[in-house]
């Protein structure tokens, strides 16, 4: 028998087989999908309470709205769990097929999805529409269960004295309707239009081909020149039937190409906008000969990576006659029997097709058996197009009132075209888009204009239909530019429009609490991008932004919309350069007058602090024989790239290098310069912490001598003088020449130097000399080494 908290999903195994919820939750099952009466789902929308529970596969569930739902409202429940396992138990397909002898294919998968006094599992059949459930009740008292398509009860379980029932939910949908396997309805006289649910629930179709018309008497006759035509509005495509599909995701999909002309094709791109969870058409593309011709919000058309100017005087673009007035934009392609038009304005996408009989159209505007996923164009989507986003229900939405307004196409004047033009896809579509989206930016007449549209191409004008809905016909946002990340939308209902941030880029943001990408570092300089939309929905204007410097203000990119500031060495914009330990901190804040946005508020004034924290290079160690060269470093070290040069010299002016044939005699004074190149004298200096002297190259080993101590001559050498320390990015001091009592005849030499801000006092004070006599004597060194170690 099946056994209770199993979730088969592949032959793969899974860890973390059993999840438990105590609150209502979406659910992720796109391992093991549902078939629920013909409808493939990959998420479970869980709602808990005392009273009663919901599982639903379309969105939480919602009276008003309806929905794909399991509804149980006799016990209710706290928590609920489900469990994943690896593959059925020995005997679970056989004891499948004695309860539902019509299924035909093998059990592929099941889950169990349990609440503390009832369960029940999902079973599914591979790629086929069957599908079945099992329902367990765990209590004595008596379990009812729901199953809703659309809001309506379809199917009842009373488990009152059985603890287990058998239901076969299999089906077809079509149109947005629920038909049992062993359908069929009849061709209709007046539409020519049949259906057949089979037993397997295999959904099969017929009606007249897109060139053909109906005579009313069940019998389909090609017209010699015929006009056809395909409405995408909202995420929504109305074929050249009647038939629509809904688009779920953001991606670029196939809605037309003919046989006739294989080097041209329409697709469809869908783009999220305020809402992450809808998608909505955002551009149309024509591929022509090779080219692409980018239909976009706003009327702005692409011909590959140049933006065309048009006018309403056609203009002949690789065959296409393309034309733009206050409506929109239209692309028209002539061949001696054929007639294709595309228009876009923006939010709808029409395309209509006047040719001769028999001509045939494929993709979703056409009469295609092909599944959404086959007509979906991952060439032309982003690898991310396909993941599904879930949000809370909109409160705000009074989907009563939506569907008032989605059935005014049933009224005057939009009546005398509904024999025409079926009005029930267009109210579908109206009602499913904002009963879940709110209707703003134009939708609230955006499936009215649609219909009304389609009724024009047939030849009813439909006057006065936008006095009455208060709608206008023109192209809303036309001649608006906004950026790939970014939509053109409504700053308040039916007032100016702006270009806003699309949903799911936006919420990278937003889950930060920021207005921008973090801060660029360089060694000398630094740059902070602002995103221009997210300033604009706080109410901020980029220009009244500054740095510490007013006269530092962004640079706003024309294309991308972002705001970018910056300060180098060069300009520094009132950038503030402390230290701390082995860090370099530059900092600054963006800033503006009487800003009613604050993130950190000082006297009515707008701060965005930014800074750059720069790790000093760690300590090196090197050693060089004083007769045969200097010491040159190149040093990197996070955002640090410099060389540091040490040198000996035996005149004061630094002048007289010690090469290979100098001869260095004891007592004699030895000027040793420490220069950097690369790092920004206007920004930071160079300051020598210390230095001292050992008779082997470990800057740890013992004896050892001091030279400079903190910054400052030993005062017990009064033979050590130090120079420039603290000033510039190079200083240098001198000593005379000596070598350790009972030592191996060699000396070596260690400095530790350290990076300061120039704006800072860097320069050591110094104590007055005291007069101490060093513990190292004087003789005749011939060949010395010297060893150098430093740090920033």
């Amino acid at each position: 028998m099946l056994r209770p908290l199993l979730f088969l999903c592949s032959l793969i195994a899974l860890t973390g087989a059993q999840q438990t919820f105590t609150e209502s939750s979406v659910v992720n099952i796109s391992l093991c999908p549902i078939t629920y009466y013909g409808q493939q789902y990959e998420q479970l929308y869980v709602n808990i309470t005392s009273g009663n529970v919901t599982v639903c596969f379309n969105g939480f569930f919602s009276p008003e709205t309806g929905g794909d739902c399991i509804v149980e409202r006799s016990q209710g429940a706290e928590q609920f769990y489900y469990y994943i396992h690896l593959q059925p138990y020995y005997g679970d397909v056989d004891y499948v097929r004695q309860y539902f002898p019509t299924i035909q294919n093998s059990l592929e998968r099941y889950f169990l999805i349990s609440f503390p006094h009832f369960g029940f599992f999902p079973l599914n059949f591979g790629s086929s529409s069957q599908a079945a459930l099992v329902l367990d009740r765990y209590t004595s008292d008596p379990v009812v269960y729901e199953l809703q398509v659309g809001g309506t009860t379809v199917d009842t379980v009373n488990l009152t004295s059985s603890y287990r029932g058998f239901l076969d939910i299999s089906g077809c949908r079509h149109s947005g309707g629920l038909y049992r396997p062993g359908t069929v309805i009849n061709s209709d006289p007046e539409t020519c239009f049949s259906l057949t649910c089979n037993e397997t629930a295999v959904l099969h179709t017929t009606s007249c081909g897109p060139l053909e018309r109906c005579q009313g008497n069940g019998i389909c006759t090609f017209d010699t020149m015929l006009a056809s035509i395909c409405t995408v509005t909202g995420p929504t495509v109305i074929d050249v039937h009647g038939q629509m599909d809904s688009i779920q995701d953001r991606c670029a999909y196939s809605l037309f190409s003919t046989p006739s002309l294989p080097d041209f094709h329409v697709l469809g791109n869908f783009r999220d906008r305020r809402h992450t969870d809808v998608s909505l058409l955002d551009s149309v593309t024509l591929r022509v000969d090779g080219h692409y011709i980018n239909l976009e919000q706003g009327g702005r058309v692409q011909l590959d990576d140049s933006t065309l100017t048009l006018s309403s005087s056609p203009q002949l673009v690789h065959g296409v006659q393309l034309s733009k007035d206050q409506t929109g934009v239209t692309a028209k392609l002539s061949l001696s029997n054929l007639i294709i038009s595309v228009f876009f304005d923006g939010d709808t996408a029409q395309i209509r097709l006047e040719g001769p009989a028999g001509s045939s159209v494929e993709g979703l505007c056409g009469n295609s058996s092909r599944s959404l996923s086959d007509l979906r164009l991952s060439e032309y989507s982003s690898t991310s197009c396909e993941i599904q986003y879930s949000e809370t229900a909109d409160s705000t939405i009074d989907c009563t009132s939506v569907t008032e307004r989605c059935n005014l196409l049933k009224e005057a004047p939009f009546s005398s075209c509904n024999s025409d033009i079926d009005p029930e896809p267009y109210i579908t579509a109206c009602t499913d888009t904002l009963c879940k989206y709110p209707a703003v930016d134009g939708l609230d007449c955006q499936f009215l204009k649609a219909y009304a549209r389609a009724c024009s191409l047939h030849n009813h004008a439909l006057d006065g239909w936008t006095s009455k809905t208060g709608c206008s016909s023109e192209a809303f946002c036309q001649d608006r530019t906004c950026s790939d990340h970014e939509f053109c939308g409504e700053k308040t209902v039916g007032g100016d429009t702006r270009c806003f941030c699309r949903a799911i880029f936006a919420s990278k943001y937003q889950a930060n609490n920021s207005l921008g990408d973090p801060t660029v570092c360089m060694q000398n300089s630094a740059s902070v991008t602002l995103v221009g939309c997210l300033l604009e929905d706080k109410g901020i204007d980029y220009s009244a932004l500054h740095l510490n410097d007013p006269t530092c203000r962004g640079q706003v990119d024309e294309l991308t919309h972002m705001v970018t500031f910056s300060f180098n060495s060069s300009n520094s914009c009132g950038t503030v350069v402390t230290t701390n330990n082995s860090q370099v901190i530059y900092k600054n804040t963006i800033m503006t007058q009487n800003s009613s946005f604050n993130i950190i508020t000082r006297h009515d004034q707008m701060y965005i602090d930014f800074s750059c924290i720069q790790t000093q290079p760690d300590i090196k160690t090197a050693t060089f024989r004083i007769r045969h060269s200097s010491v040159i470093h190149h040093i990197t070290s996070g955002v640090w790239d410099y060389t540091l040069i040490m040198k000996a010299f035996t005149d004061a002016g630094r002048t007289q290098a010690v090469e290979s044939n100098t001869e260095v005699q004891l007592n004699q004074k030895i000027w040793v310069e420490l220069k950097t190149d690369g790092l920004d004298g206007d920004m930071v200096v160079m300051v020598t912490d210390s230095c001292w002297a050992t008779d082997q190259p470990s800057p740890d080993s013992t004896p050892r001598y001091d030279l400079i101590i903190n910054g400052c001559a030993n005062p017990a050498d009064q033979t050590v003088q130090v120079k420039g320390n603290g000033l510039g990015t190079s200083n240098y001091f001198s000593f005379n020449m000596f070598e350790f009592t009972g030592g191996s005849g060699e000396v070596f030499l260690h400095c530790k130097l350290h990076v300061c801000p120039k704006q800072n006092n860097c320069v050591p004070t110094c104590p007055g000399a005291a007069q101490r006599r060093r513990y190292a004597r004087s003789k005749y060194e011939g060949e010395a080494f010297i060893s150098m170690a430093w740090t920033h």
